[in-house]
């Protein structure tokens, strides 16, 4: 009697509280009543001590899979059905050992891992044996009662093995961020078919384990749940213990998507394990604080199998039984783990180690880690970080700027299919401080399933944005699901209600439930929108009773939103509304344990929209009394309210009253914010600097320093000279202050604290000093020579000695653009290499004797124009055929890491087998990676292992690549044109343009194009990009890190302008014309000599959109479409245009390149594009209301007011955003993506003849700052896409041009929805 209560005693010190009815049942109190006498084991490794049997191809095939036709070595799981002889001599070996719970042999047991072996049609079988083996096992070892070398145990449980699976729901892969390699319904799927195997065959437990993507684990959670509560055939099994095991990474203390420990049990607290705990990754010395910290904060036992330490190298593991028994028993002693086990490495004489070690002879239960239940469980979120709503966090503010009805600019992103400037949102958001993310994507003109995965995808690959917990928000309970399926984090859902009925609310709570969201539940039920404290109460009290006694909802996972709602409306009822949701918040918080409260303020102040002021105060004093009344959090502007203690005292007052429905209030209020106006003021400051010329006061090698870093060279010869006197070499000089100056700007350059302007700037000071000093390392460089001569010796001049490596940089055959190019070559200058500029248009057997000749380290290939990449496939391959083992950078606007990895690394990399066949291929995202990417390819220590880094990546692109091709719908190309889009063209007249025919514009006025000019990609050029809201210019100014430095620049572009205008030192020149037009049925548009319409003198042919859209209904579009057709009454026209900036740009490159100014270079070739650009803008609008003049009112808004900047300023933005009838397409791009049409351009329009711009062999313009395409008029005609094209529309377009496939083929590479086997045309 006296060991029965000290039992009983035991066990009601460790479960203070009740125990939940996913705990109850025998096994529940079996398990209990061990643990609350001593630690439980867990097995070994199951893979290291097969490892040891040294099993062949023949083991794991067995008789029943001889002629499997794939390779099976390897596959552990298969080897229960094959050699489940060797499988149970494991069990058997932990079981003798002391383990209390062996696990089955099924870590790879889901249809999704075995599909790597052809094997996925087994799982289910492959788990009920392996689960029936471990009992075996049990039932075997049972019988040893007289074995003195068993350690017994009364009783021993299967656990069933539930591994992560070799895909994860939330990394994306390389090249597409919102990509992923797996679907959360796949992974359930997979799951719940292993699940019921396990349970078929006798588990007692599942363990869910290895968790590295916690995504993944969600989904197995969801999986269980959903079998158990939902399947009638498995109801029998509930409740079953879950534990769940996650897995620390590093020393980071993160999983590998990218969480902490607390964050990660927040994410799966909602499948109530029964035991949790960490393993694998890491052994028992680098497990104990993150163990330490999940016992810590976790209400239920706490188990750990660490690694036997790390890796030896060998293939084997360091920690011996000894030592991590050692450290294990710290955490005994300190009450942090309740069962301990071993992973890879440890194998039967550690888990007898620990048996032994851990008895309770040598454990007082005293000493016992006891189940912590929370004194007060609060709500918990999470992303990658943690979110706690303990009494200790104040107000949390909800950020709206991702929610498509709270911003406009948001929701333009997301229609305009800008994902990435959306996430910069999301970003902004999180790095502002937003405890909460709300994700809204419902738009009438979006697809909101897809729209809400490929965001949150989007989101949980920037670390920034998920490190934020999500609240999933959507009118469509679907929407919501799949944006909960998206995120690896504890979401907040937003919202359920009674609206529907009861059946429908409990439903879609035990969805959530088991997805593991807390929920936000409206106070609205069958009989609409509750308004009064009494009816919001009624509800929510209602609600919280149907979750959590019909739902299984935890309390502190409801979050009610009683509805804050317009007040001061003139309606006397509305009167009571702010009242009522502060008198229903008390209610809630007093009467509904564990809930919280939140709301939407805005809507508070609807009746006062534009009266700033009035709003504020509203929100400000309203926020203050609903927080004291228990609001825990909301949708707030913090930039729109105002400190209550600092609100104009009567206006407080008077809100104050309106609130709190004084008599007569809303009436005053109202008089208040009639008489308020706004006063807008404007103050500037200016911090006072000490003497620009202060500087000049340092020690020489200072003011060097100084120098290069500021950009300042007026200075230069002189400090050189001076700090040349002390040194006895040159070079010296060179090698120490200048390049430490140069280091110094490399290294802020690489840290984002200096910007590409200012590099360019320091990269001209360091070429003057280093040209100073040029005679005079040449004298002495001569005297030495002669010294060595005159010894007799051999005088060798190697150059590349003092530089830390030698780049070759080439623009490609038939390519004139180098704008990036030359920045690079600056930036890796500004590092000390040295640099070979081949220049534009380079071909490749000059690329070749240049690399052989200088001798270079790396060679970097740019280029802009699709055809370019071919060309670049064609360098490589020559490079390799010449057995040349250099580095291959490649970069440029038109590529990619997609296209590097698939198309050119093959030719150069290698493209088989598990390591490089060849020297690395690498692509360049932009100058400021460059240096990185170099030094790491340089660096003999660490490049083999970077080499072999790039080279997986690029494998696992290709794979990918090759996979979505033939995953992709393409339908035919009868089919697609059958589907085009229909204009009505009987009932339309086109518009008749006032000429026919080439017109030609020289020396056209460069002043009146300035004011049309896009500085947005000028921005872009200089690598400065301004985080949201400042993205944007001239928002870019006020940019916190980026701001100044992009004010600087522009305000230098306007003085280079101003030279440029006055000396006439640019020419922009254009022609342009219209024709009479008509499309055929083939997709192409054919052009008329004349009106007569009978002389055909040119045609330009299309391409239709073929890829499968999900919309039935929806056309596949070809520009022909927007042409009226041959045998119309309708008489169109097409237009053409070739315009350039570039004339002159030659002339200023040589004059600046002589004095070493590469940042002037720059600047030029910038401005030209960039008035190459305002000229196609400007010259399309003259099209649209003069020379065309179909839509001659355009902009007559803005025409009233030509000095009003904040009007011109909406003009051009309308211009830059496509606000206007008409399109220009080019060549080369997404409507047409063929750069040969322009040869028909350049002749109807004669362009050469006409203006001297040109076409290279590639088709590029000449001069590179050119612009051309053609002009479509149609009010429907629109920009598009044509995306991937099959065979059948690749040879129909050779057999109209006229040209042959292959040759069609290598023109259009990007857009082909195969892989092109033929050889380039020669």
């Amino acid at each position: 009697l006296l060991f029965v209560s000290m039992s009983l005693d035991k066990v009601a010190e460790q479960h203070p509280l009740p125990i939940d009815d996913a705990h109850k049942g025998p096994i529940f109190d079996e398990l209990r009543s061990i643990l609350s006498e001593r630690i439980m084991i867990i097995d070994g490794a199951m893979g290291t001590a097969l490892q040891a049997f040294r099993l062949t191809e023949e083991d794991f095939r067995g008789e029943e899979f001889k002629d499997h036709p794939k390779d099976l070595k390897g596959n552990s799981d298969l080897l229960t059905l094959t050699r489940p002889d060797v499988v149970m001599q494991v069990h058997m070996s932990y079981l003798k050992a002391g383990a209390d719970i062996i696990e089955t042999n099924t870590f790879t047991g889901t249809a999704i891992a075995q599909s790597d072996y052809g094997l996925e049609h087994l799982v289910y079988r492959m788990n009920k044996e392996s689960a029936q083996l471990a009992r075996k096992a049990i039932e075997e070892v049972e019988k040893m009662k007289d074995d003195e070398t068993v350690i017994h145990r009364p009783k021993r449980y299967v656990a069933g093995s539930v591994g992560p699976t070799n895909r994860t729901a939330s990394i994306s892969s390389v090249e597409d961020p919102s990509a992923r390699g797996v679907t959360f319904d796949e992974l359930v799927d997979s799951y719940t078919t292993q699940v019921k195997g396990l349970l078929d065959g006798g588990a007692d437990l599942l363990l869910v384990e290895t968790i590295f993507d916690t995504l993944n684990a969600k989904a197995a959670i969801c999986a269980i749940l959903t079998l158990l509560e939902d399947d009638e055939e498995y109801k029998k099994y509930f409740p079953v213990p879950i534990f769940i095991s996650g897995t620390i990474i590093d020393l980071s203390g993160r999983t590998m998507s990218g969480q902490t420990v607390d964050a990660f049990f927040s994410s799966v607290m909602h499948a109530k394990p029964f035991c949790i705990g960490l393993n694998c990754a890491l052994g028992s010395k680098d497990m104990r604080g993150f163990i330490q910290q999940l016992s810590k904060i976790a209400n239920c036992y706490i188990h750990c199998y660490p690694n036997a330490g790390l890796p030896d190298g060998m293939g084997g593991f360091k920690e011996t039984k000894e030592e991590m028994a050692n450290e294990i028993a710290s955490w005994v002693d300190e009450s942090m783990v309740n069962l301990v086990g071993g992973c890879c490495g440890t194998c039967y004489d550690h888990i007898r180690e620990l048996s032994l070690r851990y008895s309770p002879e040598n454990v007082p239960w005293q000493k016992l880690r006891k189940v912590q239940v929370y004194s007060k469980p609060d709500l918990r979120l999470s992303g990658l970080h943690n979110v706690n709503f303990s009494e200790t966090l104040n107000f949390v503010n909800i950020g709206e700027r991702c929610n498509i009805a709270g911003s406009r600019a948001f929701a333009n992103l997301i229609r305009q299919n800008k994902y990435d400037d959306a996430l910069q949102v999301a970003i902004q958001q999180a790095l502002q401080g937003a405890q909460l993310i709300d994700i809204n994507l419902d738009d009438g003109m979006i697809e909101p399933l897809e729209a809400m995965r490929k965001f949150c995808c989007l989101l949980q690959s920037d670390p920034s944005a998920s490190a934020v917990p999500l609240v999933i928000d959507s009118s469509k309970f679907a929407v919501i699901v799949q944006g909960l399926k998206n995120s690896q984090g504890r979401c907040l859902a937003n919202s359920i209600s009674l609206k529907e009925g009861e059946k429908q609310f409990l439903d879609q709570a035990r969805v959530l439930r088991r997805l593991g969201a807390a929920m936000i539940v409206m106070a609205f039920d069958e009989q609409g929108q509750a308004a009064t404290t009494e009816r919001k109460f009624e509800i929510c009290e209602r609600s919280y009773r149907l979750l959590t006694e019909k739902a299984g909802v935890n309390p502190y996972d409801i979050v009610f939103d009683p509805n804050i709602l317009t007040v001061a409306t003139g309606i006397e009822e509305h009167n009571e509304y702010a009242k009522a949701f502060l008198d229903a918040t008390k209610l809630i918080k007093e009467k509904l344990p564990g809930a919280k409260v939140s709301g939407g303020l805005s809507n508070l102040s609807f009746a006062f929209q534009g009266n700033e002021k009035v709003r504020r105060a509203m929100h400000s004093v309203f926020l203050y009394h609903a927080v004291r009344a228990g609001m825990d959090m909301g949708i707030v502007n913090a930039g729109q309210l105002d400190n209550y203690e600092f609100i104009e005292p009567s206006l407080r007052q008077i809100v104050e009253d309106t609130i709190f429905n004084k008599p007569g209030a809303s009436d005053r209020l109202l008089e208040v914010a009639r008489a308020l106006r706004e006063n807008a003021g404007s103050s500037s400051s200016s911090n006072a600097s000490a003497s620009p010329d202060e500087w000049r006061l340092l020690p020489v090698n200072e003011r060097l320093s100084h120098a290069l870093i500021h950009g300042i060279d007026k200075f230069i010869v002189q400090d050189t000279e001076e700090a040349r006197q002390s040194f006895d070499h040159p070079l010296k000089l060179i090698e120490g202050p200048l390049m430490n100056g140069m280091n110094t700007v490399g290294d802020l350059f690489g840290a984002a604290k200096m910007f590409l302007p200012q590099v360019m700037k320091s990269a001209r000071v360091m070429k003057k000093a280093v040209d100073y000093l040029i005679p005079y390392m040449e004298e002495e460089k001569k005297k030495k020579i002669a010294a060595l001569l005159a010894e007799g010796k051999e005088a060798l001049d190697d150059q590349n000695l003092h530089y830390n490596g030698t780049v070759l940089l080439a623009t490609v055959k038939g390519d004139v653009h180098d704008i990036g190019k030359n920045i690079v070559g600056v930036v890796l200058g500004c590092n000390n290499y040295r640099i070979i500029d081949l220049g534009v248009m380079v071909p490749c057997q000059k690329i070749i004797q240049a690399i052989i000749e200088h001798k270079v380290d790396i060679i970097g290939l740019s280029g802009l124009i699709t055809p370019s990449l071919e060309e670049m496939i064609t360098v490589a391959a020559e490079m390799r055929k010449h057995n040349i083992h250099v580095p291959l950078l490649i970069g440029g606007a038109t590529t990619s890491r997609l296209h590097t990895a698939v198309k050119i690394a093959p030719h150069y990399f290698g493209s088989n087998g598990a390591r490089p066949t060849g020297p690395p291929c690498v692509h360049v995202l932009d100058a400021s990676r460059s240096v990185v990417v170099v030094q790491q390819l340089l660096d003999k220590t660490q490049n083999t292992e970077y080499i072999q880094d790039v080279w997986d990546q690029y494998s696992e692109i290709r794979q990918e690549y090759y996979a979505s091709l033939a995953s992709q719908k393409l339908i035919s190309l009868q089919k697609a044109r059958s589907q085009k889009l229909k204009l009505d063209w009987s009932s339309y007249t086109p518009p008749v343009p006032s000429f026919l025919g080439p017109k030609v514009l020289l020396n056209y006025p460069l002043s009146s194009l300035r004011k049309r000019i896009d500085w947005n990609p000028f921005f872009s050029v200089w690598q400065l990009r301004g985080r949201y809201p400042n993205r944007a210019y001239p928002s870019i100014f006020n940019d916190k890190s980026v701001g100044a430095e992009a004010h600087k620049l522009w305000t230098d572009a306007q003085r280079y302008l101003d030279q440029i205008i006055a000396d006439n030192s640019l020419e922009a020149r254009a022609v342009f014309g219209f024709f009479p037009a008509a499309s055929n049925d083939h997709d192409d548009i054919v052009l008329f000599a004349d009106e007569k319409r009978s002389e055909i003198i040119a045609t330009f042919h299309g391409l239709r959109q073929q890829l499968e859209k999900e919309d039935g209904t929806d056309p596949y579009l070809s520009l022909s479409d927007f042409v009226a057709p041959l045998g119309s009454k309708a008489l169109d026209y097409v237009g053409a245009f070739a315009v350039s900036a570039g004339f002159g740009v030659d002339k200023l490159i040589e004059k600046y390149r002589a004095d070493h100014d590469d940042y002037s270079i720059v600047m030029v070739e910038a401005l030209a594009d960039r008035l190459a650009e305002a000229f196609a803008e400007e010259l399309h609008e003259q099209v649209r209301k003069v020379h065309w003049g179909y839509s001659p009112e355009e902009g007559q808004q803005y025409d009233a007011s030509p000095d009003d900047e904040a009007q011109q300023s909406q003009r051009l933005d309308d211009l830059l955003k496509g606000k206007y009838q008409g399109i220009r397409p080019a060549a080369g791009y997404p409507s047409q993506p063929d750069h040969t049409e322009k040869n028909t351009l350049w002749k109807i329009l004669q362009v050469k003849e006409g203006t001297s711009i040109e076409l290279s062999s590639s088709l590029a313009m000449l001069p590179a700052a050119s612009v051309s395409g053609l002009y479509f008029s149609h009010p429907d005609s629109s920009y598009f896409a044509v995306g991937k094209i099959a065979l059948d529309q690749v040879q129909d377009y050779a057999q109209r041009k006229a040209l042959s496939v292959s040759e069609v083929e290598y023109h259009l590479s990007q857009a082909l929805s195969y892989e092109r086997t033929s050889a380039p045309p020669s």
